[in-house]
């Protein structure tokens, strides 16, 4: 038996239409899920970006309560020939690239914060894999 993938990540934030902007307007990624006061889900490739509001996640329903806080990371992998257009892309948008990485054998990534403070990453696909 073994894990294929880590399906869904969740990062939990203070204001749902912020995030949404953020996330769909300047990232580009396709919303596949909202409910409004509580979480909007996006889809990024064969994998889900949760966004929830920790308070209201937090309360028992149908599923087991979960929430957290501080700011977290994640990162998002892109094609090798795809990673210099993703970094003009967020400086386009206005966010700041706090820092680029070489990770060795031609391997970048480079790292920018979300409104809620989360440090995203955009990561060269295969980096993982060599």
């Amino acid at each position: 038996m073994e894990i294929k993938k880590i399906k869904e990540t969740c990062l939990y934030v203070t204001d749902l239409e912020r995030t949404r902007s953020f996330y769909e307007k300047k990232l580009g990624l396709n919303v596949i899920g909202e409910v409004k006061g509580r979480h909007v889900f996006f889809r990024t490739g064969t994998s889900v970006l949760l966004c929830f509001i920790a308070e209201v996640s937090a309360k028992a329903g149908t599923l087991p309560p979960h929430y957290g806080t501080g700011h977290l990371h994640l990162a998002f992998e892109v094609a090798p020939e795809e990673y210099e257009s993703w970094k003009e892309k967020v400086r386009n948008s206005g966010i700041p690239v706090e820092q680029e990485y070489d990770w060795g054998k031609g391997f970048f990534s480079f790292y920018f914060r979300d409104p809620d403070q989360h440090l995203l990453e955009i990561v060269m696909e295969g980096m993982w894999e060599k």
